[in-house]
């Protein structure tokens, strides 16, 4: 029953915001069209489409306002307007009762506030869609931010993903670019990491790995976790201090140096990619700080991304094709990754990658649009059946944050000077001498226990083995002439009752 109130709701704010257009103008046969003309001009609607379907969004609620974020990173699946307009969806939402959060760490702890912190203050100083922040101080006086889950969100959240998912199963069913874009993949994917957004155990040991990743970093401080008071529902952590990294002025005034801290970012980002495979995956400016040393904090570890080697190689080839102007690189290693099908010819690929990149190169922040660069590089994928990979939707929606902390942080930033270099260093660690150092030390561990074996194993390879397999040969052999030796004798049996009967019959 409430599975099906919610329902009802989504269609009556679709209806309230005009979205039935969208369905009709994607319906290629144009009989929706046809049939929904007149209601359509029966309702007069101010805003472009884009506006409403964002405001329609923000109406239905948070889980609605996540999955809108994701799909501003796949301009393949929405018109440009649509996806300019859902990447700045905020993921601010209104605090639920204090009260309410005061409970759930009662009812998680099963002691009162008062004998868990030295001081908890009720007004929270944070809400998103899943979670709100209260700061508090643990017994001994260090401060900490508590981090309270939603009441009954997992039910909210369920009855949604499953919403849809039917939703994703129509658009692969009526569209025909629906299988190659995988949009079920896509809410299982979106699905799946809103589940681990809803254990705060899980967002904890996220902290801590990134914790113990940039420890001692120059460039990045993640806040420690304080295990002794994390449960489920309810995560503690060191409170941190810093400036909002979208207040550019405080940061000025504070004498901070704004394009040293720009790129400092980038270097941050391509560190968590490629060193780590497991970075920040929701760095938008609400969960960024700068603190007083220069250096970034980062917040909220609810979303982390992770990167398989194959993915996190391809993706090194292709960041490096970019910057140095390799296209033929680009297209080779889409179709070594299986990404394009294998017929696809290297050649026109390139042309086409050359179009969509070389205008981008020698210009600053200011002028580049990732989201443009996403949505021609998808146009593309398309003519040439490219595979969509749900496993990078997230890296898709990291570069849009970047690329929206960057602009307001210093737009004339030079994106590729700045990363190349990393990147080029990254590549020769990988390949080069220092790639087989690393590769002979992580395998150490495994070898250390096999080499006190060699010695057996050698004997067993040049003596035992071929000792055993020379006795299993003469076995063989022998068992052979054991069988011949009874065909033959069969054989002798046979002729000589052949040759016992035509004697009868000679005789008779």
């Amino acid at each position: 029953m409430f599975r099906l109130f919610r329902l009802l709701r989504i269609v009556w704010v679709g209806l309230r915001f005009g979205l039935d257009e969208l369905l009709f103008a994607a319906d290629p046969s144009g009989r929706l069209a046809r049939w929904g003309d007149p209601f359509l001009r029966l309702r007069r609607f101010d805003a472009p489409r884009g506006v409403r379907t964002r405001e329609a969004l923000e109406t239905l609620g948070p889980i609605f306002v996540k999955f809108g974020q994701m799909l501003s990173t796949r301009r393949d699946l929405l018109p440009p307007d649509i996806a300019e307009e859902l990447a700045k969806l905020q993921d601010q939402v209104p605090p639920f009762p204090s009260d309410d959060a005061i409970a759930t760490i009662e009812r998680a702890f099963g002691r009162p506030v008062s004998e868990l912190y030295e001081a908890f203050d009720p007004v929270p100083v944070a809400s998103a869609s899943v979670a709100q922040v209260h700061f508090a101080v643990l017994p001994g006086g260090r401060e900490a931010a508590v981090k309270v889950l939603r009441p009954n969100m997992r039910r909210v959240i369920a009855h949604d993903l499953a919403l849809l998912d039917a939703a994703a199963g129509l658009v692969e069913r009526a569209w025909p670019d629906g299988r190659r874009l995988r949009p079920r993949e896509v809410v299982a994917e979106f699905g799946k990491h809103l589940e681990d957004e809803l254990d705060l155990m899980r967002e904890a040991a996220n902290c801590s790995q990134l914790r113990r990743n940039f420890l001692n970093s120059p460039l990045l401080v993640i806040p420690e976790v304080y295990w002794d008071w994390c449960t489920e529902s309810v995560m503690t952590m060191e409170r941190m201090h810093g400036t909002p990294i979208s207040r550019v002025d405080l940061l000025r005034e504070a004498g901070h140096d704004i394009p040293k801290l720009a790129r400092a970012g980038v270097e941050i980002f391509f560190t968590q990619v490629f060193r780590d495979a497991f970075f920040h995956a929701d760095m938008h400016p609400g969960n960024i700080f700068v603190a007083a040393d220069g250096r970034y904090v980062a917040l909220d570890f609810g979303i982390m991304g992770t990167l398989n080697d194959a993915d996190r190689n391809f993706l090194a080839q292709i960041f490096l094709g970019f910057f140095q102007r390799d296209y033929k690189r680009i297209a080779k290693a889409h179709v070594e990754a299986g990404w394009v099908p294998a017929f696809t010819r290297v050649d026109e690929f390139e042309a086409a990658i050359r179009t969509v990149c070389e205008p981008m190169f020698d210009r600053p922040f200011a002028e580049l649009s990732f989201g443009q660069v996403l949505l021609r590089l998808f146009a593309i994928a398309r003519r040439f059946n490219y595979e969509v990979q749900p496993q990078l939707v997230l890296l898709q929606k990291t570069l849009l944050n970047i690329e929206g902390l960057g602009r307001q942080l210093y737009p004339e930033l030079d994106l590729w000077k700045t990363a190349k270099p990393y990147l080029e260093r990254w590549m020769e660690g990988q390949v080069g001498w220092a790639g087989f150092e690393r590769m002979m030390a992580s395998e150490a561990l495994q070898w250390a226990p096999t080499l006190p074996q060699i010695p057996r194993l050698v004997y067993r390879k040049l003596v035992a083995e071929p000792e055993a397999f020379v006795k299993r040969e003469v076995e063989r052999l022998a068992a052979e002439q054991r069988r011949l030796r009874r065909w033959a004798q069969l054989a002798a049996l046979g002729f000589l009752a052949v040759l016992a009967v035509e004697l009868w019959r000679l005789l008779q």
